[in-house]
């Protein structure tokens, strides 16, 4: 399936390994130009080398640290320098540390507000010129299933990304009429270094090994199994093709059955 993004410029965010860079893979497959970003340099520039190898489509990368006040300047700044403008914005976060609601500490919430919330909105007000002058964007925000089934032990998580569900919503009416779509992709339990961390809390928390609590999540998942990057980023592809045009301001799974409402 020609998925019609060949020659798009893409931006996607915190994408040096996990489920950002899953992403940047299939949109680099589809064609796509890809600007990838994060702290770590050696890990982005080692990636960007190997999307460009695989291609069709292109990678360049830039380091950016979202907790800076100014990242969203200076990564939209990246983004026009290496390509001309973005067409494909998908924001994506690293998550904050595993606590319940009654974490004392303010100076962490304010921190993890200003680095998962505002800096997606700011970047996003930024590229959205771009794609009001093409007549055509997508904007995919990733989020996690606990938006719609708040996971245990991850209130903040919880908490923080839920406000993007009502941003994401309220902006995908409001630029619906001008060819840009706007969307929500919640993982459920895909194989990243971030599920390695959930997961090792997990046993610390409840005196079980890694492998048992491992065993224990994927038998609560329907489809039997922890998802795969390459799962995700199919998905993630998609819903930023010219395909996907008649989609927008949806929350979509890709979590093998595991949230259990409708």
């Amino acid at each position: 399936m020609d998925l019609g993004i060949k020659g798009k410029r893409a931006l996607v965010l915190a994408s040096s390994k996990g489920l950002g860079l899953g992403i940047a893979t299939r949109l680099c497959l589809e064609g796509a130009n890809v600007l990838i970003c994060g702290r770590d340099q050696n890990g982005l520039a080692m990636a960007a080398k190997l999307l460009t190898d695989a291609g069709p489509g292109s990678a360049g990368y830039a380091v950016v640290d979202l907790s800076d006040r100014d990242a969203a300047t200076r990564l939209y700044a990246a983004a026009k320098k290496k390509l001309g403008g973005v067409d494909i914005l998908v924001n994506n976060t690293g998550g904050p540390p595993p606590g319940t609601v009654d974490t004392p500490d303010s100076d962490l919430w304010r921190a993890q507000i200003d680095t998962m919330l505002i800096r997606v909105i700011e970047i996003t007000n930024l590229c959205l010129e771009d794609m009001r002058v093409a007549g055509w964007g997508r904007i995919l925000t990733v989020a996690s299933s606990g938006v719609v089934q708040p996971i245990s032990n991850l209130a903040m998580s919880n908490t923080i990304r839920s406000s993007l569900v009502g941003w994401s919503k309220s902006l995908s009416n409001e630029v619906a009429p001008l060819g840009i779509t706007v969307n929500m992709l919640l993982p459920g339990r895909i194989r990243t270094d971030r599920l390695k961390q959930l997961d090792a809390a997990q046993a610390k928390r409840t005196g079980m090994s890694v492998e048992e609590v491992s065993a224990s999540e994927q038998a609560l998942i329907p489809a039997g199994r922890y998802g795969t990057v390459e799962d995700f980023g199919n998905v993630g592809a998609f819903l930023c093709s010219e395909a996907a045009s008649y989609m927008t301001g949806g929350l979509i799974r890709c979590d093998g059955g595991s949230i259990r409402g409708v």
